[in-house]
């Protein structure tokens, strides 16, 4: 009886073991061999084309690019992700449309002695939502980076009360303490939008924040350019506010009101890098303007696609890969030009995604968890797309092991590095470090930590509600030349970033980006499959928030 017993268990593990062998292997490099500059392309020069009108929130354009994806999303196999198992996601947002020619008067003994103009010398808004905005006699305090931070033993106020003052603030944070606020690595306490919702917490009247290309990481033209337009915000997140105005100075207006009170900016803007720096009130200066805005209802989209996983266990977790499709719709028209048509951004991400859900596509029946893949609208109103719907998300938050963002690929050449933004925060790093290798490659960290880019695109989105968030980046060390990057790449990228120029004939070419996607669909293939979720590194500031999200999911 044993004898027979054992030849039963030899015959079924035998019987086991060679249907193992039967199953079919993934076709990891027919599915790789799927993502081609090739066709990149041809979803760059569709969704960039003059046609789409710069494919604004709200607009034909818009809704022309939507067609687009879910026509790419159904050809290639995606089902519907949301609840009734549509591809779209309508985010309702508040658009608002402030009126130019404001002056921003600075009085001194009820006598005007500065006037600070509309677009060239400051960009101003109501703060809440507000019609009119009419501010007079208004005291003014310089804050340094007006940053509240327990954590940090950083608090650049004080006790003073500062409701019904405005706020002058220098943007970033401190970057000369090893041992605060990640050294020279922006935190988001260095974010144009955290000292903006700092006042608003305060109660401050107002918030104005010095332009400085260092402490921004972009020109006047960026601000001028992108704040003119109609801005949006979520409708959920517009209420009322003892805030009344948000503002950018440039630094020369800055420079001449700081003097005038009798102050010097350079000083005070050195100043803000000391824990025991105090609020300095600019004595004998105060300011006037009136603004105006219209307002309009609309809903920006989010197209979100999705392929089932297979595995029994795993099936009811995700990965939800993320690219933004919209830009910056029609603007002020330079050499006959108006159209921004945002190819590098982020047409080309949102390109590169398409691509990469065929590839999975390919090898659907070996994916263990479902993977989702959101071209968000919104990111250059604020992330509102992304936002919305990690804040709506369609699966339980603590049941997305991972988000990987793709914004504005390689479009230079080719590299021998690839850069990963937040390098080190999450357990996926380790994964992007290992599949790089395999092909003779490095991963390394985010070359100017002081830009803050780690909160600046829609993967923070994710990561605010504690999601784990790679944000993969083009490398710098090209094979063209040592100084490819430095004498070609970085200049070419100031000149298209956010202008007109940012068109497919001044991409130079997707073979890098290729060969990035394809490395990236490894770490996602890899991610999507192993037995555990993704995690933050113990003490990341969004650990917390990740616990929480588990726990909610339970």
């Amino acid at each position: 009886m044993q004898r027979i017993t054992l030849l039963i268990g030899s015959f079924i593990f035998l019987s086991v073991s060679m249907w193992g062998c039967s199953q079919p292997q993934p076709d990891l490099e027919g599915a790789k061999n799927l993502i081609t500059e090739e066709g990149i392309w041809k979803h760059v020069d569709a969704l960039a084309h003059d046609s789409t009108m710069g494919r604004a929130p709200g607009t034909v354009g818009e809704q022309m690019t939507v067609d687009y994806i879910i026509r790419q999303y159904e050809e290639i196999g995606l089902v519907g992700a949301m609840p009734d198992g549509s591809f779209v996601q309508n985010v309702p947002v508040v658009g608002q449309q402030t009126a130019p020619g404001s002056v921003m008067r600075i009085t001194q003994n009820n006598r005007t002695i500065h006037q600070f103009n509309y677009f060239t010398d400051m960009m101003a808004w109501p703060a809440a939502g507000q019609e009119e905005v009419n501010i007079r006699d208004a005291e003014l305090v310089y804050v340094g980076y007006g940053i509240i931070a327990p954590e940090e033993d950083w608090d650049d106020y004080k006790g003073m009360d500062v409701s019904g003052k405005i706020l002058v603030f220098k943007n970033s944070d401190p970057s000369t303490h090893p041992d605060r606020f990640a050294g020279n690595t922006r935190l988001y306490y260095g974010r144009w939008s955290y000292k903006y919702e700092i006042a608003e917490e305060l109660g401050a009247l107002g918030a104005i924040i010095i332009h400085t290309l260092p402490t921004a990481g972009y020109g006047w033209n960026v601000v001028s350019g992108g704040w003119s337009r109609e801005r949006f915000a979520l409708a959920d997140e517009m209420g009322e506010s003892d805030t009344e105005l948000n503002a950018w100075l440039t630094y020369p207006a800055s420079a001449a009101l700081f003097t005038s009170a009798g102050l010097d900016i350079d000083q005070l803007l050195d100043d803000a890098e000391s824990p025991d720096f105090e609020p300095v009130v600019l004595d004998g200066v105060r300011l006037d303007i009136d603004l105006s805005a219209t307002y309009s209802q609309l809903e920006l989209k989010n197209v979100v696609g999705m392929l089932p996983g297979t595995d029994r266990r795993l099936r009811d977790e995700y990965v939800v890969f993320s690219a933004h499709h919209d830009h910056l719709g029609i603007g002020n028209a330079v050499d006959g030009d108006s159209v921004y048509n945002g190819a590098m951004d982020n047409a080309s991400g949102t390109s590169a995604m398409i691509e990469m859900a065929r590839a999975y596509a390919h090898v659907q029946p070996h994916l263990r968890r479902s993977v989702m893949f959101a071209a968000v609208g919104g990111e250059e109103s604020g992330l509102l797309g992304s936002r919305y719907f990690a804040n709506n998300s369609p699966v339980p938050v603590g049941k997305i092991s991972a988000n990987i963002n793709i914004d504005m690929i390689n479009g230079f050449g080719r590299t021998k590095d690839v850069v990963v933004v937040g390098k080190g925060r999450t357990s996926m790093d380790d994964i992007m470090v290992e599949e790089a290798a395999r092909k003779g490659r490095i991963v390394v960290p985010d070359q100017d930590p002081g830009q803050g880019f780690y909160y600046r695109s829609d993967h923070f989105s994710f990561a605010r509600v504690g999601i784990p968030a790679l944000y993969p980046n083009p490398g710098v060390e090209y094979h063209e030349s040592e100084d490819f990057h430095m004498d070609v790449v970085v200049p070419l990228l100031r000149k298209i970033y956010h202008t007109v120029h940012d068109r497919p004939e001044n991409v130079i070419t997707f073979e890098g980006a290729e060969e990035d996607m394809r490395l990236l669909f490894n770490v996602g293939y890899r991610i999507i499959n192993d037995d555990e979720m993704q995690s933050w590194t113990p003490g990341d500031e969004f650990e917390a928030a990740r616990m929480r999200a588990i726990e909610q999911a339970r």
